[in-house]
């Protein structure tokens, strides 16, 4: 899904997947549960998937759905690779919000906001999946 879209009074223009297989970037990271692990009260996400209380997933306001990313959190250095399935988040300067799961491998569920690394994995699903030609090209460029 590369359309825009309009929430809360701004438009949002997903990038096309050649920009997002060499998208990387820094920002804050917050979590955010769509689902109950008691009843088993689930969400949905923007692809119309269901959410579990066990999904290593994410929401981000421009990259291509879905895809998957390496979330890296530069406060301890732990990392999680995470389903990107879902637009937010649409809350101040956050660049990314990730199931709770996700939240505790990187090890901020407690704190709820932590500093991360992004980096694309791949974009799309079967066989319209695309991975970048060089694995780590963000890290690489930038040192990390």
């Amino acid at each position: 899904m590369t359309r825009s879209y309009h929430v809360r009074g701004q438009t949002y223009h997903p990038m096309d997947v050649e920009t997002a297989l060499y998208h990387g970037e820094v920002g804050t990271a917050s979590w955010y549960n769509e689902s109950r692990w008691f009843g088993l009260v689930r969400g949905n996400t923007s692809l119309g998937e269901k959410v579990m209380p066990w999904h290593n997933i994410a929401a981000h306001k421009t990259l291509p759905l879905p895809c998957v990313v390496k979330v890296t959190n530069l406060e301890n250095g732990r990392s999680v690779k995470c389903r990107v399935n879902d637009r937010g988040p649409f809350i101040g300067d956050r660049v990314i919000d990730l199931s709770p799961r996700a939240a505790k491998k990187l090890g901020f569920y407690d704190q709820g906001l932590a500093t991360v690394e992004i980096e694309v994995l791949s974009v799309g699903d079967g066989p319209y999946r695309r991975k970048p030609k060089k694995p780590g090209f963000f890290s690489r460029l930038f040192g990390g």
